[in-house]
């Protein structure tokens, strides 16, 4: 029942996200703002997106899941509904950037941890990946609605209006349904043999946060996994998810048949993503990082051959093969931040993943950019192609470091030998 109401509000926050690729067109002939200025609003988001994920994590640890979850889709409602209004770049700004970024940030991935090494111990990986799989594929399987409400003469207030809707309607869900601990229930996590009493922690929700940096930064598996996921973060929501539909509107294809090619992804990222969960629970990460990472690479660097205003077989070939990995690569990194650094792995991971996000930030803009400069996206694929390349050999690298199933505490931290102690 946790996983399914977890998957439902991670699907309505994901609605929104679904919108600045597909309106990227209609606010450029609405206002005449240039795809930098667009792109640097989405940097925001993603930016904000991502530096919000440890934070949350924290202050779902302190104040209560449900709290913050609910808190963060009537934020994501509010910036979503308020965009009808803009008349100015700064709004959107404002509004697409900052609110909507803190108020996804607060249910992303590290939500995802947090639910995963919460409430599961057996079927961790694939409960990890179909969490995953609902908020990637929530983003782009919304796009062809977008798309559509954007083109028709309602126009985009619509659908932004529509999105807020979604994503207020998941409030009195989380409220009435949702519970902290499995110990609420009187039971045990999943596949577990005791009942967990949960800790209060004594720190406040900045103060574990940073903490929680500290203790991974002393840590090489900490940098590659970062490094690795903020490429993983510049090649799917910074690149892809931002650009493709603008990129093959340059190509003469309609932005609703755009946005129906990023649905599929979306379909082929939920198989791949509930798939990679199964397999991380059976082999090792580290190498199954390596392997999606090299076949995200090879599809990025045929994409600029494929583009056409049909729908071709190559290009279906790339929308199954990247899709099937689009997020596959987090059920095997969370797996990696629980074995590496045990009950902080939910704040670990949330670090990482907002080097995820600050990648994906960089990369809205400079392809935004590249695209104003060279009048094309081309450059900017072939870039995320071999950046896709340099993460296999990252992973791999993480293959080669030490790993200890019992890293050490920081003897003040309390709270956290108390959790481990309790786990064991």
């Amino acid at each position: 029942m946790i996983a399914g109401i977890s998957f439902v509000a991670l699907v309505g926050a994901a609605c929104f996200r679904a919108t600045p690729g597909a309106l990227v067109q209609p606010l450029q002939d609405e206002f005449g703002w240039s795809t930098g200025t667009i792109g640097l609003a989405m940097s925001v988001n993603l930016a904000l997106y991502g530096v919000t994920a440890p934070f949350a994590a924290a202050l779902m640890e302190r104040f209560g899941v449900r709290a913050v979850t609910a808190s963060a889709m009537a934020l994501i409602a509010l910036g979503s509904g308020l965009t009808i209004f803009m008349t100015a770049s700064w709004q959107l700004i404002l509004l697409w950037g900052v609110l909507v970024g803190l108020g996804a940030g607060s249910i992303s991935l590290g939500f995802v941890a947090t639910i995963g090494t919460r409430w599961f111990v057996k079927r961790q990986g694939l409960v990890t990946g179909l969490l995953s799989a609902g908020g990637a594929t929530g983003s782009l399987v919304f796009l062809p609605l977008v798309a559509a409400l954007a083109d028709s003469p309602a126009g985009w207030r619509t659908a932004s209006i529509v999105i807020a809707a979604v994503a207020l309607a998941t409030v009195p869900i989380i409220l009435l349904l949702f519970r902290e601990y499995p110990a609420d229930f009187g039971i045990p996590p999943y596949g577990g043999d005791h009942i967990i009493e949960p800790v209060p922690p004594s720190k406040n929700a900045a103060r574990l946060a940073i903490d929680g940096l500290l203790l991974a930064t002393r840590s090489k598996a900490f940098w590659l996994l970062a490094l690795g996921f903020a490429i993983c973060g510049a090649t799917t929501n910074g690149l892809v998810a931002t650009h493709f539909i603008p990129a093959a509107h340059d190509h003469g294809m309609p932005n609703v048949t755009a946005a129906g090619l990023l649905a599929l992804i979306g379909v082929f990222d939920l198989i791949g993503t509930i798939l990679s969960g199964w397999l991380t629970d059976r082999f090792d990460a580290r190498k199954l990082l390596a392997v999606y990472y090299a076949l995200r690479g090879a599809s990025l660097l045929i994409l600029p051959s494929v583009f056409h205003d049909e729908i071709t077989g190559l290009m279906l070939v790339f929308v199954f093969f990247y899709g099937m990995d689009f997020i596959a690569t987090v059920p095997p990194t969370v797996a990696l931040c629980r074995v590496h650094f045990g009950m902080s792995a939910p704040i670990v991971f949330g670090w990482v993943f907002a080097c995820h996000q600050i990648g994906a930030a960089i990369a809205a803009t400079a392809a935004g950019m590249t695209r104003d400069h060279y009048g094309a996206y081309t450059p900017a694929w072939y870039i995320a192609g071999g950046l896709s390349i340099v993460a296999v050999f990252l992973s791999l690298k993480i293959a080669a470091a030490k790993l200890d199933p019992d890293p050490p505490i920081q003897p003040k931290d309390k709270d956290l030998a108390r959790a481990e102690e309790s786990l064991n």
